[in-house]
């Protein structure tokens, strides 16, 4: 994952490895189509994540975002996706 300023952006070839690598047949391809729509779909999932955990670190009067605030947010992050 790359950040250009505050934009969140994966690499296509990641992605395409992610997908590939759930392909059950070897002879399954990857549209160029479906690794930019898989790519934004990751990019609103890290964005919400984050503000979420934001949210969470405020509500506890933290200065800092950490790990326990991630997991506190992510079952129900998990279950509106």
């Amino acid at each position: 994952m790359e950040s250009a300023g505050n934009e969140i952006v994966f690499k296509k070839e990641t992605i395409s490895k992610l997908l590939t690598l759930s392909f059950k047949e070897d002879k399954t391809k990857v549209s160029s189509d479906a690794v930019v729509l898989v790519g934004e779909m990751l990019r609103v999932f890290v964005e919400e994540a984050t503000r979420r955990s934001v949210k969470q670190a405020i509500n506890e009067d933290c200065d800092t975002v950490n790990i326990e605030h991630f997991e506190k947010i992510l079952p129900q992050l998990l279950l509106d996706f």
